[in-house]
């Protein structure tokens, strides 16, 4: 088997590198290959790698490149973790949020819609190459805003196998089998929205009922926090718990006036990935260092991991993931891409029922799906009518007046990573 990480620079390569190498046996695994653009940055990350895997007894071949479509060809499993523009792209997002006092953040709002447009281009033409290099392989996407990618991969390039992934689901069922005392496979947790847009409404263990045991604790955690993400009487009467990035819609007022205050997370990560590169290029190390954590993406490589294996062995496990759910959740579009439970196996990927959300979460789901219908298209096809519509329908956007300005501001800042509207 030949697995291929596109963006095999990224700080994030380690873990999953270590991931394939506790799993290579069990995947059949003979060559991973990581492919990036940045040959000094592939140098430096790829040169720790090739350390792990040779201390691991060099159970899988690694190569390194540059060339697209050497790391494509013949490819079982090609994951996509990519950032175009790099991480200066990535301050410049949070930037346009804040230049019109609005959130400023990496995969909602104004400045996940920038970093939609710079990325959906790019993933499909990863997308269309695979046809013609390894047309059965599945397109594994990590790049954010990663539901909204696998929404446009999945409406403009259907004849490529794909799905999105996010360590956010499984970062809740973690945390909540730690608070229970039990290992995180017995815990199943019931998971519905779009990607960073979610709600829990259910947990079982090992198939008995313990969510009201789970959401009071939720709620005693907000009543003892002095400045907690949500307001204790939404979630009181939902009764569900959102997902970490809902506090942008749910604290608007609070989290722009905090950001107007602190210097952007982009300039966090930046010192944070200047330090890992500093690490890696040592020649003594062989193990993922403790600063790894510092750059957030808890269980990246696992989640990756354990849907590879599921798809290579069909052992049938239950992964949530962002696809289209094909009529399991009553109510919705069958050709929405959505974050849910799926069975998947050796025949694909296959969405479990799901009970319809509460109103109030159904409302924002919506707004935000026609938001990323229409980001989808502008990004595909350079629609400026498509760019507008997206940003006046996002909740978190600059209104129908402020829209036009604001547009040509992303424009101005991103002319070089956006041909399909400047060319």
């Amino acid at each position: 088997m030949k697995i291929t990480v596109i963006g095999g620079g990224s700080t994030y390569t380690p873990e999953l590198v270590n991931g394939f190498i506790v799993g290579a046996e069990t995947l059949g695994l003979d060559e991973l290959w990581l492919m990036d653009i940045d040959a000094e940055r592939l140098d430096i990350v790829g040169g720790f790698a090739r350390r792990m895997v040779a201390a691991a007894g060099d159970p899988f071949t690694l190569h390194l490149t540059t060339d697209r479509d050497a790391a494509l060809e013949g490819a079982s499993y090609v994951e996509a973790q990519i950032r175009v523009g790099g991480m200066a792209a990535r301050r410049e997002d949070e930037l346009l949020g804040r230049r019109w006092g609005l959130v400023g953040q990496e995969t909602t709002g104004v400045g996940g819609f920038a970093k939609a447009l710079r990325t959906i281009p790019v993933l499909l033409s990863i997308a269309r190459d695979m046809q013609r290099l390894c047309p059965d392989a599945w397109l594994i996407n990590f790049s954010n805003p990663s539901g909204l990618v696998a929404e446009a991969l999945q409406r403009y390039a259907p004849e490529t196998r794909s799905v999105g992934l996010c360590n956010g689901p499984i970062g809740m069922q973690m945390r909540i089998a730690q608070e229970l005392g039990v290992e995180a496979a017995r815990v199943k947790i019931e998971y519905l929205g779009l990607n960073h847009l979610a709600w829990l409404t259910g947990v079982t263990v090992d198939g008995r009922d313990v969510w009201p045991q789970v959401f009071e604790a939720f709620c005693e955690w907000l009543k003892a926090s002095d400045d907690a993400d949500f307001p204790l009487y939404l979630i009181e009467s939902l009764r569900a718990i959102p997902s970490g990035y809902l506090r942008y819609y749910y604290r608007t007022q609070a989290v722009v006036q905090h950001q107007a205050a602190h210097p952007t997370r982009a300039e966090e990560v930046i010192r944070i990935e200047g330090e890992l590169l500093t690490r890696y290029a040592d020649p003594a190390l062989t193990t993922l260092p403790d600063e790894l954590m510092l750059r957030g993406g808890a269980y990246y490589s696992t989640v990756a991991g354990q849907l590879i294996r599921s798809l290579h062995t069909g052992d049938g496990a239950v992964h949530i993931l962002n696809t289209r759910h094909g009529g399991a959740v009553p109510g919705w579009p069958a050709d929405w891409v959505c974050e849910l439970p799926c069975r998947v196996d050796d025949r694909g990927i296959h969405p479990l029922p799901a009970r319809p959300l509460p109103l109030l979460c159904d409302g924002l789901v919506h707004a935000v799906k026609t938001y990323e219908l229409l980001a989808a298209r502008a990004a595909a096809t350079g629609d400026r009518a498509a760019a507008l519509q997206a940003l006046v329908a996002h909740p978190l956007g600059p209104g129908a007046e402020c829209a036009p300005a604001l547009f040509e501001d992303l424009l101005a800042v991103n002319e070089r990573h956006l041909p399909q509207f400047t060319s």
